[in-house]
């Protein structure tokens, strides 16, 4: 399984003074969501500015694509959480704040989960060869 790594870093043409600290990064499967909290530390922002970004209206449960916002997930309940694609989130930081992604594909670090299911695949596999190719009887 594939997991991208996103990091955002000024561009040279950004009005804002750069960050102190190094970039942060995170690694997320291509097609899990960021909360608002996750776009909060990718965008160095506080929680606040975010909300200000998010393009959301009271009055609409889902408003319409705007290039100058950070357009959330479509949403079936008001009281769903907010929920931003990092495509959406890379388009945003790079086009409207003048951030520039650093994209790096790497593979994910082995899980004790991944580790036993591979374990019980072995088996299941040597279990399926003596099915198939019995010993000889003696």
């Amino acid at each position: 399984m594939n997991f991208e790594s996103v990091d955002f870093s000024r561009s040279s043409e950004s009005p804002e003074p750069s960050p102190t600290t190094a970039p942060e990064t995170i690694s997320l499967p291509a097609d899990v969501y960021l909360s608002i909290d996750d776009v909060q530390r990718q965008l160095k922002r506080s929680r606040a500015s975010v909300y200000r970004y998010a393009n959301t209206d009271a009055n609409l449960l889902n408003p319409p694509f705007d290039p100058q916002k950070l357009n959330p997930e479509i949403r079936d309940d008001r009281d769903d959480p907010l929920q931003f694609h990092p495509q959406e989130v890379r388009r945003f930081a790079r086009d409207v704040l003048g951030l520039s992604p650093t994209i790096a594909v790497q593979p994910s670090e082995e899980t004790v989960t991944q580790t036993l299911l591979k374990a019980v695949l072995q088996e299941l596999q040597a279990i399926r060869r003596l099915l198939e190719n019995p010993p000889p009887a003696e």
